[in-house]
């Protein structure tokens, strides 16, 4: 099923560059919102459009600052959900799931805990805490390159600029073996593509993210409907104490919690996840 490419205005005069699978004739299908990480654009996984054999309908968008999206900067987590109910709106669709990994993940819980009655369950695959987890070690296990970049994210989004401009840069000594095998792997050529597109400019979006996740995100994590969480305990970007904390602290959360997968080799696991999804949605996402 190809995946279909717009522009959508939101109500403040923003553009935001729109992906949707669906062809147009597909009342009753699933809808997953999917949510990609920091930094990429938002074209959906090409492995899990395949794979749903177009019995589910793909929607995302470029993140503010990324790809064909204007930009957003100040920008909270929580402020992803009145753009992503902007776009449902305009595409005809009342309810769906949500899915998000690494830099999505945040933003997946943020839909699903403030667009109470349209989200139905969200997976959050390596996804980050909230900076100011109560009870987290939020840098313990994370490796020396992420931990400089959220620290300096930490101080301000001027701080994290100053770092970059040192010459620090994403590097291979964030991610774990597992993790460079996965760029040979069936999801590297789409991973490799969003990245290149993402970084195809200035840093400005990749800031305001990591800006935001070091900030009061803005809404409460006890999200009501079902969110399953992913990790891979071998996650050296994003330590997998990060999912253990949310699963607890949302009602009606769980963990898988794989022992031998990275930050990007997880998505081995992706295509359970959506079945997951799914199957705990309180009744099935409808256009």
């Amino acid at each position: 099923m190809a995946t279909a490419e717009c522009d959508i205005t939101l109500p403040d005069g923003r553009t935001v560059h729109v992906y949707d699978s669906g062809d147009g004739g597909n009342a009753g299908m699933p809808t997953v919102y999917w949510h990609h990480g920091s930094p990429q654009v938002g074209v959906p996984p090409e492995p899990l459009v395949a794979a749903g054999g177009g019995t589910v309908r793909w929607l995302s968008h470029d993140r503010p600052g990324y790809g064909g999206s204007d930009p957003h900067h100040g920008r909270s987590v929580a402020a992803v959900a009145a753009d992503v109910a902007c776009v449902a709106d305009a595409l005809g669709v009342d309810r769906f799931a949500v899915m998000g990994q690494s830099g999505g993940g945040p933003h997946a819980l943020a839909c699903a805990g403030v667009l109470e009655g349209r989200v139905l369950g969200a997976v959050c695959v390596s996804g980050l805490a909230p900076f100011d987890a109560a009870g987290l070690d939020w840098f313990a296990a994370m490796g020396d390159a992420g931990a400089a970049e959220f620290r300096a994210a930490a101080r301000g989004r001027a701080a994290l600029q100053e770092h970059f401009a040192a010459g620090a840069r994403i590097d291979e000594s964030m991610f774990a073996p597992a993790d460079m095998a996965a760029f040979s792997g069936a999801y590297g050529p789409w991973l490799i593509s969003s990245v290149a597109r993402a970084m195809d400019g200035d840093l400005d979006a990749y800031l305001d993210d990591f800006a935001a996740f070091t900030a009061p995100w803005g809404f409460d994590i006890d999200i009501t409907v079902p969110v399953l969480f992913v990790h891979g305990a071998q996650d050296l970007f994003v330590p997998a104490e990060h999912s253990r904390w949310m699963a607890r602290h949302c009602r009606r959360g769980e963990l898988w919690l794989t022992p031998d997968d990275g930050h990007l080799s997880i998505f081995d696991h992706a295509e359970r996840a959506v079945t997951w999804l799914l199957d705990h949605t309180e009744d099935r996402p409808a256009r």
